[in-house]
This record gives C-alpha cells, sequence and structure tokens, in this order.
C-alpha cells in the first residue's frame, strides 16, 4: 500500500483530473443490493466529523494510509456491495481502482464535528447532490440527529428534507440515518430507547417532498420488530461502535430476519476489529445476510 499511498500523493498534486477520469470509468453496480437481494456496505465517513477512535485506540482511524488499506481489504470480500464515505476517501478509493461494481454514497453532512459544543448543528459540509450526480455515484447519507430542546434542531431537518429532496430529483438514493438525541453533561447522546428510535424513524421518514428515493439507516435496539414497524421505508442497519462483537453479530441476525431489512452498512467495527482480522469480520457479517 505504501506505493499506492505514494502514487495517489503524485497524482493528487500533479494530475488532479485523474479522479474524475477514473469516476467516469468506473463501473456501476446494477442495483444496491448484491446477487443476494441484501446490501453489505462499509461505512468510512468518521474522520470528517474528528471521529478517529476505533477499539479502544483514540486515533485509530488517523492513518489514512492504515484506513484505505483496510478498506481494500473489506471491499475484495465477496458479498460486499458497497461503500460510504467522504470525498476525499472515496476519491481515493476511486484512484485505487477498488470500486468498480460496488455502490457508492457520499457523506453529506460532516459539520456537527464530534464532541463539540455544536454537535447538533450538523452543517452539511460534505458531498452535494450535485457532486454525488457528478461522479457517478448511487446516493447520499446524512446523519439527521433530533433534539426536542436545541433550538439548531429544525434547521438540519431542513436541511435534510432539502438533501432528501435534491438526491430524489437526480433519482438518487438518500440514506437518512435519524436519532433522538439529548445533551447531559455538555455532551451529545443518542437516545437508543425503543420509543425513541421510533419517533426518531417517524419523523425522518417525512422529509422531503417524496420518500420514493428514502432509505433510512437504523441502529439495531430493544423491541426491533415494533420499531421497524414505525415505516414502510428499506431499512439498513448500523453497526456502531461494537464493545462485545458476539452480542452484536446475533442481535444484527435477528434484527435481519425483518422482511423490511435489506442489510448492514457497519464501519469502525470491520474495519478495526478486536482481533485485526479484517477479512474474517467482514465475512462473518456477509454470513448474516
Amino acid at each position: 500500500m505504501r506505493d499506492r499511498l505514494r502514487e495517489i500523493i503524485e497524482t493528487r498534486a500533479h494530475d488532479p483530473g485523474a479522479i474524475g477520469r477514473a469516476a467516469a470509468r468506473r463501473v456501476k453496480a446494477a442495483s444496491p443490493l448484491g446477487d443476494g437481494g441484501r446490501a453489505m456496505i462499509i461505512a468510512a465517513d468518521h474522520p470528517a466529523r474528528g471521529a478517529l477512535a476505533a477499539g479502544g485506540d483514540p486515533t485509530a482511524m488517523a492513518d489514512r494510509g492504515e484506513l484505505l488499506e483496510r478498506l481494500c481489504v473489506a471491499l475484495a470480500r465477496p458479498g460486499v456491495t458497497g461503500v460510504l464515505g467522504t470525498a476525499d476517501i472515496l476519491e481515493d478509493l476511486l484512484l485505487l481502482g477498488v470500486l468498480d461494481g460496488k455502490t457508492v454514497f457520499g457523506s453529506m453532512n460532516r459539520g456537527g464535528l464530534a464532541g463539540s459544543g455544536f454537535e447538533i448543528d450538523d452543517r452539511f459540509t460534505g458531498c452535494t447532490a450535485d457532486g454525488i450526480a457528478a461522479m457517478g455515484f448511487d446516493g447520499g447519507k446524512m446523519l439527521t440527529r433530533i433534539a426536542l430542546e436545541d433550538p439548531a434542531t429544525p434547521s438540519i431537518l431542513e436541511s435534510s428534507a432539502r438533501a432528501v429532496d435534491a438526491l430524489a430529483e437526480r433519482r438518487l438514493m438518500a440514506m437518512v440515518e435519524p436519532f433522538l438525541s439529548v445533551w447531559e453533561d455538555g455532551r451529545l447522546r443518542n437516545d437508543l430507547s425503543p420509543d425513541a428510535v421510533i419517533k426518531s424513524v417517524a419523523i425522518a421518514s417525512g422529509l422531503g417532498t417524496t420518500s420514493a428515493r428514502t432509505w433510512l439507516k437504523l441502529p439495531v435496539v430493544a423491541e426491533m420488530e415494533r420499531v421497524l414497524a414505525a415505516t414502510t421505508l428499506p431499512v439498513l442497519l448500523l453497526g456502531g461502535e461494537v464493545r462485545d462483537a458476539d452480542a452484536a453479530f446475533a442481535s444484527w441476525k435477528e434484527a435481519l430476519a425483518q422482511p423490511i431489512v435489506r442489510g448492514l452498512v457497519v464501519g469502525r467495527s470491520l474495519l478495526y476489529p478486536a482481533d485485526d482480522d479484517v477479512a474474517g469480520a467482514v465475512d462473518r457479517a456477509v454470513g448474516l445476510l
């Protein structure tokens, strides 16, 4: 990877147009779902929010070369259908030539930096619908946190709704990741109780002029069957930071049995597993599908 990383650095400095040419050459996937009718999407949009921790290491994702190497391993595994990232990471992967046949989703709002006092004010500082369409990518993802006592929440809902519309106008998927969130001791915490997740699902499902191309990215929580009954939109399960891999995989397997669930979107827990076996962790997740 060291030589390939050097090539990326030289290309960015001397031939930035190579990124657009690589995007134009990319072989697109026929569907967001794989041959088996399920999606297995690797998430790598955390660094742009300043969230570099994984597996107890506060700077695990700080080394871009190592992150790209792990992404290449994950994307090469059978059954992996796509990737989610910010423009810089997706462009690196384009230059590495590893996105053929994959669905590609651009992360749109990264302005609510992790741990900041303005975290709920999650502005759209990443990919735009125009940019996603121009690169030939398949959709955009937005993190939509709803803090009922925070006056920044309405602007986030409005921005998310406009992004849903902009993606739908271009026949692109909107991947909405909603949370009901609360401030506690100066930190923003997502409420993962079933009732809170259900409320976030209801709010997110109604964003925009149309929901025809909206999919939801939801956490796996207690009473998941009741949570999933709150919508008819396709659902992807998010992985999040996993402390107990066996428990996480068991909960994913149970939730995947629900017909509305179409797959997984998992990042750090597969890219930085406790045993450091990226291929093994990805294969185990694919096996659940």
